[in-house]
Formats: structure tokens, sequence, C-alpha cells
């Protein structure tokens, strides 16, 4: 006979996906202890983990952190150019004036 689908609402599973990422447990342990399948709780680990949602960073936000971080390497950069230029005018300066 076939066993009925259950359904869960969406505070039961970020509870239980909660409990695999805060504790540290393996997620075959977590829904053991639960009463839900072992697959089932990792496609909604995996989930989260895609979406951000357990305190990781999604793959969008990895993007946007990496554009990010280009970015502030080349401005760092571009500053250290900058201080260089103008410290070789200030001894250029100094020169002028003698």
């Amino acid at each position: 006979m076939a066993e009925k689908r259950r359904k869960f609402d969406a505070e039961f599973r970020e509870g239980a996906v909660r409990v695999v990422t805060e504790t540290g447990k393996p997620i075959a342990q977590v829904a053991k202890d639960m009463g839900i399948n072992e697959t089932t709780l990792a496609s909604w680990v995996s989930r989260a983990r895609r979406a951000g949602g357990d305190g990781t960073v999604g793959e969008a936000e990895r993007e946007e952190l990496l554009r990010l971080r280009r970015q502030d390497a080349e401005k760092s950069k571009r500053i250290k150019e900058l201080e260089m230029e103008r410290d070789v005018f200030k001894r250029c300066m100094v020169l002028w004036v003698k």
C-alpha cells in the first residue's frame, strides 16, 4: 500500500535546516531525530545554502562580493599610483623652490 505524502510547512523546514547548520550534526542524524527522510532534509539544506538562508552567502551575493572586491583592489591600486605621483610632485616642488 502506498504511503501518503507528508507536507511540511515552511517554519518546520527552516527549523530543520537551522538545526543542521547551527549544531553541525550530520543530516542523517537530524533527519532520524525529526522523523523525516534524509534526502528530503538534504534537499532543504542544499536549497537554503544556495539561497543563503542558513547564514552562508548565496550565489548572487557571492558574485556581488567578488565584483566589489575586484573594484576595491582596482581602486587601491589607483590610489597607490596617485600617492606615488603626489610624492614625485612634492619632491619636484622642493627642488624647483631651491
